[in-house]
């Protein structure tokens, strides 16, 4: 006998035994334990729990019942764990200070934020709180999948169809093996806004929703009791890469008692900081010694609210012990974020867009799924009605068919032969009653058969077009906001420590100049004096023989400045980003700043304070073409660039405007010829259009400038041999856009080509940059005024050799002693 034992022992290899072993425990806690599902933000237990109150009936309509049934009726059918963590997870969802939107609605001793713990299953009472039942709406329609139960004698559903985005609403906790998750609770109106701003950009065909577009809908966490968070770089960081502590600190006051001592009032605390275990600690480090100053500690709390009073000596100063107790104490604490949770039942940290977009894609696929059943429902019931109606229709033969047959089998055949109908059809008929018959019965029918073709049609439109389900997400989405939504609990403060690089550089003005070979600095606007026209200006920057000063403007260190190529991309960078150099020196590669295509250079450049609505960018192109596009189209643009105008085979950008669609622009070409039109006869366009046709464009001309009228009221115009000249806006009318325009500037072989133009006012200065990079800088009260068709005065001295390359406008306000220059007049 004892052989026969002994032949049925197996050896095997404890190491690898255990192995196997703890990693399908490790994997049975985090798949079916502790981890939460991204698309309904509920650990398993908490999903059966509310399961299980459906099926019991136990909505918020319906009377509470006692939590000992509810977590006996889980635990028996789908939870076979211990009653106590069945009963903890209940509780947890019933208590307004761990639960941003309660989902339980609790009867009863459901505990305190002091820590007490709530009474026995036996005695509390629960029912579905009406915001949960968002969370299990429309189960019964085959939204979400069923899967057996632990024993295979019930279903349960594998996640819950889940109409608002809970995981982030409500947040989480909980620890797996090797891996936990802390996910804070957030604002419904604030996190549903981010879904509908995703939903709105994919209906508008738009680019993917950024991160930095979800930061300015949704602050920061939002507490169940309250507090504030102490800056937004934690809250950046968290939201950025799904891991980042976040300060919190307790909301308190500082008032002034009769006797002229001073007390603290803390209103409200740190999310699930213990009142209780805190009062205790602040007396602990009165007795201890540690902190010094207070003579009483009372909780004056109430149903009212929380009140917890430190009463302070008449010597102490009240804000230093208060940062004293931030410092030692739970009235500021950290809140660590790891916004982990279960994608495809595998864990994944995820930022918060991808969270919303996993939800997002929930929801489509719940709405489409309830749309089929809905549709199969709609065509099942019209299928029937439309045999009901036949048979009205023919109901003396019908009513004789059944009579003359000697069962409802053979009535049935006779008539699925005698009208084509269909069994269930004529199933419907012999059931039929006979008020049918009557004629108000009848138009009831005949009433519901066009309402359910109208139905039918409308649901195959929403899955035929997924712009038209995303619709319906949206407005079901919006109904929860505005009904369950309310304002932020938790406000977001200053932190002393919460100071990036991007603060310490000065807010200043600068000028930037770019050479044609693509070399960029930036310099202090005080580097330039002014000059009277004809000088010889001073040495701008050091340049290699086949290079020369393509580009200068004025900006601001803190300023966005978006740079436009001739190939119609646009790049975009801090103005503290370009390098600072020397006025002699040559700078850096653009090509090291930006990552320009091959043959890629810069055409135009706009700085940018905020991206505002009602606001253009207005381009021109080499050949005459125009474009208008809300500015706010290019709010985002990524570090590889992106497309700002679709152009023509060899046509080029060659200027952008910043508008408010209320001006007047003006085309001027090489040849000296001018267009002025009202910018409202181009109407908006999307970013990547290509435009319309802005000037009429004689043989081998080409666009050199565009400048609009709210610029200055004189047009100067510079030719390539340092002539120049002001000529009043007012003398170009307003024409239709595409014409040829009209002679603007007089081109001679001592002008040479117009190179340059910029609208000017009277006191304005301008910079004259020739191909040897000297810049000159003069006041354009000391360029002539002139008709327009004249040539203008010399401007700038030139080197044999030498031709103008650009002309650049001085802000106002940038004015340094002036340079006394002997002047040289030639007019023409």
């Amino acid at each position: 006998m004892e052989d026969n034992i002994f032949d049925k022992v197996h050896e095997v290899d404890l190491k690898k035994t255990m192995e196997t072993s703890y990693i399908d425990y490790a994997m049975s806690v985090i798949a079916s334990r502790a981890l939460p599902d991204v698309r309904d933000g509920l650990k398993p237990v908490q999903r059966r729990i509310l399961y299980s109150m459906i099926e019991l009936n136990n909505g918020p309509d319906k009377p509470h019942r006692k939590c000992a049934r509810i977590v006996g009726d889980t635990m028996g059918k789908y939870h076979p764990h211990g009653d106590s963590s069945i009963y903890g997870a209940l509780v947890n969802m019933a208590q307004e200070w761990s639960t941003r939107y309660p989902l339980v609605d609790g009867h009863g001793n459901f505990g305190s934020v002091d820590g007490d713990g709530a009474a026995a299953m036996r005695y509390t009472e629960a029912r579905l709180s009406k915001i949960s039942m968002e969370l299990t709406a429309d189960i019964n329609k085959d939204t979400v999948d069923f899967a057996p139960n632990f024993d295979e004698t019930e279903k349960e559903p594998v996640v819950l169809p889940a109409r608002f985005p809970n995981l982030l609403v409500n947040g989480t906790s909980g620890i797996a093996v090797g891996m936990a998750t802390n996910i804070p609770p957030h604002n419904l109106n604030e996190i549903i806004n981010a879904v509908v701003k995703i939903i709105d950009d994919q209906i508008e065909d738009k680019e993917e929703t950024t991160i930095e577009e979800i930061l300015k809908i949704i602050k920061g966490p939002d507490f169940p009791t309250g507090g504030m968070i102490l800056g937004t770089r934690g809250i950046e960081e968290a939201y950025r890469t799904g891991r980042g502590k976040i300060r919190v600190r307790a909301v308190t006051d500082i008032e002034t008692m009769p006797n002229g001592k001073s007390r603290i009032i803390v209103t409200e605390l740190p999310y699930m900081v213990n009142k209780a275990r805190l009062i205790e600690k602040i007396a602990e480090m009165v007795r201890d010694k540690k902190i010094d100053g207070i003579t009483d500690l009372s909780d004056q709390s109430s149903r009212e609210g929380m009140r917890v009073v430190i009463e302070l000596r008449k010597d102490v100063n009240a804000n230093v012990l208060l940062n004293q107790l931030y410092k030692h104490t739970q009235l500021q604490d950290t809140f660590g974020v790891i916004m982990l949770a279960l994608v495809n039942n595998e864990p994944r940290v995820m930022n918060i867009l991808d969270m919303l977009n996993y939800y997002l894609q929930h929801q489509e696929e719940v709405v489409t799924r309830r749309t089929k059943y809905e549709l199969n429902k709609a065509e099942e019931r019209a299928h029937i009605l439309q045999g009901l109606l036949i048979a009205l229709d023919n109901i003396d033969e019908v009513i004789r068919i059944i009579r003359g047959s000697q069962t409802v089998q053979i009535a049935k055949a006779e008539l699925m032969e005698r009208f084509g109908l269909s069994e269930v059809q004529s199933q419907a008929i012999v059931d039929m009653r006979l008020r049918a018959l009557t004629g108000l019965e009848r138009e009831k029918l005949e009433n519901e058969y066009q309402e359910l073709m109208k139905q039918i049609r409308e649901l195959k439109a929403i899955l035929a077009d997924r712009k038209l389900l995303l619709g319906v997400i949206k407005e079901e989405i919006l109904i929860i906001r505005d009904k369950y939504g309310d304002e932020r609990r938790t406000s977001i403060g200053f932190d002393e420590f919460d100071i990036s690089m991007e603060d310490l550089i000065p807010k200043e003005d600068v000028v930037i100049t770019m050479t044609k070979l693509g070399y960029i600095k930036r310099m202090s606007h005080d580097t330039f004096k002014s000059q009277n026209r004809g000088g010889k200006g001073i040495k701008g920057m050091q340049t290699l023989k086949e290079d020369y000063v393509e580009e200068l403007f004025m900006t601001h260190t803190h300023h966005y400045i978006m740079f436009f190529t001739n190939t119609g991309r646009v790049y975009r960078m801090k103005g503290y980003e370009i390098p600072e150099a020397s006025r002699t020196s040559r700078g850096t590669a653009i090509v090291n700043l930006l990552q320009l295509m091959p043959g890629e250079k810069i055409s135009a450049v706009i700085p940018i304070e905020e991206y505002k609505d009602g606001e253009y960018l207005f381009m021109a192109t080499k050949k005459g073409l125009v474009k208008k596009t809300p500015i706010t189209e290019y709010a985002h643009v990524r570090k590889t660039g992106l497309a700002a105008i679709t152009l023509r085979e060899e046509d080029e950008l060659i200027e952008v405007k910043y508008t408010d669609n209320d001006r007047d622009v003006l085309l001027v070409t090489k040849y000296g010829q001018c267009i002025r039109f009202d910018e409202k006869d181009v109407r908006p366009t999307g970013r990547t259009s290509m435009g319309v046709r802005g000037m009429n464009l004689a043989d081998r001309d080409e666009v050199i400038g565009m400048q609009l009228d709210s610029q200055g009221c004189d047009l100067l115009i510079v030719s390539e041999k340092g002539m120049g000249k002001r000529t009043s806006i007012e003398e170009f009318t307003c024409q239709n856009r595409g014409g040829k325009g009209v002679k603007c500037y007089k081109i001679t072989e001592k002008t040479g080509n117009v190179v340059g133009v910029k609208a000017v006012n009277h006191d304005d200065e301008v910079m004259i940059i020739n191909t040897e990079g000297i810049i000159i800088r003069m006041k354009c009260e000391g360029i002539s005024v002139l008709g327009r068709v004249t040539s203008g005065v010399k401007l700038i001295n030139l080197q044999e050799g030498d031709i103008v390359a650009s002309i650049a406008k001085v802000r106002k306000g940038d004015e340094e002693p002036i340079d006394s220059v002997e002047d040289t007049d030639e007019e023409s």
